[in-house]
């Protein structure tokens, strides 16, 4: 699991499954038009920076500092990438396939102005306590052996939001012709279905070692 291509590839995956994120951008884009939901992404960027950065300073002084702290993590680490696979198909056996986007309690409602849907994506990153878990958890894992651990996890940060900066933008562009398309409880479904599978894979891969 080690390596820059191997966090690319899961920042992608993780980027593209459904999400707040991607409802608030949508919901904003469509209604104050892309520069709105530009803005929106700018704030969920800075948002996630914000948690990248902190944790980093964190996960630097933890991988030099304990063994038994470093495997602790890479095992948490692995539990939460299943966990992030497995929650959506409870979700659906239990027929529950709403619960897969977010929408209403869990978005904020879509502000008007470029400030305000900046402040909307940026307070909804820095409230998720989940991405800050994630950084903690999961970055460790990709720190290459010998390489400077602060620097490392800041620009694996740097590299997943650039991916969710890359991804939200193009949701933005494209909300007026594409978000009834990509909301359709079908693609949302086999979407979820899919990305999951390959969490869960991840995740146990991640537990044995390989």
């Amino acid at each position: 699991m080690d390596g820059i291509w191997a966090f690319l590839a899961m920042t992608v995956l993780l980027s593209v499954s459904p999400g707040p994120d991607d409802v608030l951008v949508l919901r904003s884009a469509l209604r104050g038009g892309p520069r709105t939901g530009l803005a929106t992404v700018g704030g969920v960027a800075v948002g996630t920076l914000a948690w990248g950065t902190a944790a980093a300073f964190g996960v630097a002084a933890v991988v030099t500092g304990s063994d038994s702290t470093v495997e602790a993590l890479r095992l948490g680490g692995a539990g939460y990438l299943v966990l992030l696979g497995v929650v959506p198909l409870v979700a659906e056996a239990r027929g529950r396939a709403q619960a897969l986007l977010p929408v209403g309690a869990a978005a904020p409602p879509a502000p008007t102005g470029l400030g305000r849907s900046f402040s909307a994506g940026l307070l909804s990153d820095l409230l998720n306590p989940k991405i800050g878990l994630f950084y903690l958890a999961v970055v460790p894992q990709f720190v290459r052996e010998g390489a400077p651990v602060l620097q490392y996890s800041l620009l694996l940060c740097a590299i997943d939001v650039g991916v969710a900066v890359v991804w939200l933008s193009t949701l933005a562009w494209l909300a007026s012709a594409a978000a009834d398309w990509l909301m359709r409880p079908v693609v949302v479904l086999w979407s979820q279905r899919s990305f999951s599978v390959v969490l869960v894979v991840l995740g146990a891969t991640t537990a044995l070692g390989a």
